[in-house]
């Protein structure tokens, strides 16, 4: 199973195969220990179903946690590599255990999800290649067409190899200030298919966002000049 993470596409059912083999394992080891001690394992399971009830109670958010992560693997509403939003957290799953989820946001830091609570609670489920996307925001100075700067950036962003043609990128005006037009430019990376898939995605967005974001503060730079 541990080898089949760095190849297989979706890794969702797989975790929930590992953890049942893996406590299923530590379950049959105990048994057997036990039996090897002499004691005596009928009397034991029945002090464990009682035990088991009284720790239920005590333990609810766990048990919570453990069914929810059972209803989210088979009910396949979330699935590993995709990307969601939670309680204004925003990652790619990683993995979905019996009780928790793991997200990645664009920084690499990994937010463990009690599974509760993406089942109680409302969230954001993104495109497939929501992870691809680049969000670069800038200020044009009110002197700068935006509709020529639009043109200009989007003829210049497609000419680079790494960027997916396939999906047009864009220029959205988000608000107008005394000084500035604020801009969304958004474009997207392509994808890898390799068992570093992430890492190199989020190494090709970093990469670009600086180098579209240069281009913009040249155009900008360029047009103060002519119109000096």
């Amino acid at each position: 199973m541990k080898k089949r993470e760095n190849h297989g596409k979706d890794m969702t059912a797989s975790y929930l195969i590992k953890d049942i083999i893996t406590y299923s394992l530590y379950f049959v080891a105990l048994m057997y220990i036990l039996q090897f001690f002499g004691v005596n394992l009928a009397g034991t399971l029945l002090s464990l179903g009682i035990v088991g009830i009284a720790v239920s109670f005590a333990a609810k958010d766990i048990i919570s946690n453990l069914f929810s992560g059972i209803i989210l693997i088979l009910g396949k509403s979330i699935k590993v590599g995709d990307t969601i939003e939670i309680e204004g957290k925003k990652g790619t799953v990683e993995s979905i255990a019996f009780r928790s989820t793991v997200i990645v946001d664009s920084l690499g830091i990994r937010d463990h999800i009690p599974n509760s609570i993406l089942t109680n609670n409302p969230y954001y489920e993104f495109k497939p290649n929501e992870l691809r996307k680049v969000e670069l925001y800038a200020g044009l100075p009110l002197y700068v067409d935006v509709l020529d700067f639009k043109e200009y950036i989007i003829k210049k962003i497609v000419t680079y190899d790494a960027i997916d043609n396939a999906i047009m990128p864009s220029v959205l005006a988000e608000k107008i200030c005394l000084r500035e037009v604020k801009v969304k430019i958004s474009f997207w990376v392509k994808d890898f298919d390799s068992a570093d898939r992430w890492q190199l995605i989020m190494n090709a967005r970093d990469e670009y966002k600086v180098i579209i974001a240069n281009d913009t503060r040249k155009y900008i730079q360029m047009i103060g000049e002519k119109n000096e």
